[in-house]
């Protein structure tokens, strides 16, 4: 990792990261536990795994640097517990494709926020991925919106903006490590899921299915996202989750047969190619 750019290692981040987040939504409808319990467990099962894999790196300086984090961490951990809670409820209130496609706003917002308040406005190349992009999200869920399923899309939009004010935290304190934040997000997140929750049990698949969810999809996800913004533009970063917007819903086809609409299929493949043609031409100039 020394020898690569910042550009390069944003970008690797970013990609990894969603990689590794795309069979999300497949996890979460071969589950059969309820939404709180979802919530739970896809809280507390991270926040152990990253909290004890950062007590043997930084030892008692976790703290220290969950502290030194300021007013950064604090809206780190607001945003990062609003979205992991928005998006289980997003997915369980409207199809998985619904909710990635709202959440694939995200870069749009990222790229406002960024150009306010870091004066950090996208470059052309930038500008025009995302216009493209959205242009292709407005396509595909245009017939969506025929469903009618509209309190999961505006927590799947809510998703989205809680990513990209998360994302613009980041970038603003590129100095400072947001992950210990994150951890203590998760913590937050599991605490509010108690409120809720009908049953702790896990039986037959689940005992499988949760903890693999957890740690694949969420614990390593988060920690390489929490990053990828001090190298990168959380536009940039954010660019990204749209690769999740096909990747997700071609899953969740291929293994329990929801299939996709075409327009979903057309439009991923125009998300593809532009964030492709992006990377390659970012990564080029680095």
């Amino acid at each position: 990792m020394k020898n690569l750019t910042d550009q390069q290692k944003g970008s690797l981040m970013a990609f990894v990261a969603v990689m590794f987040i795309t069979p999300d939504s497949l996890f979460i409808r071969l589950s059969n536990v309820d939404t709180w319990g979802l919530v739970f467990y896809r809280g507390i099962i991270p926040f152990f795994t990253v909290f004890l894999g950062m007590l043997i790196i930084y030892q008692l300086n976790f703290f220290k640097i969950l502290f030194s984090s300021g007013y950064h961490g604090i809206i780190y951990v607001a945003t990062f517990s609003l979205t992991n809670i928005t998006f289980v409820l997003s997915i369980q209130n409207t199809n998985v494709a619904n909710t990635l496609v709202m959440i694939a706003t995200a870069p749009m917002i990222s790229a406002i926020l960024g150009a306010i308040f870091l004066k950090e406005p996208p470059d052309k190349k930038t500008w025009i991925s995302i216009i493209v992009t959205f242009l292709a999200i407005i396509y595909i869920f245009f017939d969506s919106l025929k469903l009618g399923n509209f309190y999961g899309d505006i927590l799947g939009f809510i998703t989205a903006l809680g990513l990209a004010i998360g994302a613009i935290t980041v970038r603003s304190a590129k100095s400072k490590n947001l992950v210990p934040a994150a951890v203590v997000g998760k913590l937050f997140v599991a605490t509010f899921a108690l409120f809720f929750i009908e049953s702790f049990v896990l039986i037959d698949k689940d005992l499988i299915i949760i903890p693999l969810m957890c740690i694949l999809c969420v614990a390593i996800p988060f920690v390489l996202v929490t990053i990828a913004p001090r190298f990168i533009p959380a536009a940039e970063v954010n660019l990204f989750f749209l690769l999740e917007t096909i990747i997700g819903p071609i899953w969740v086809w291929l293994i329990i047969k929801e299939q996709p609409s075409i327009e979903t299929l057309q439009g991923g493949v125009i998300i593809i190619v532009t964030i492709a043609i992006h990377s390659f031409m970012k990564l080029k100039n680095s």
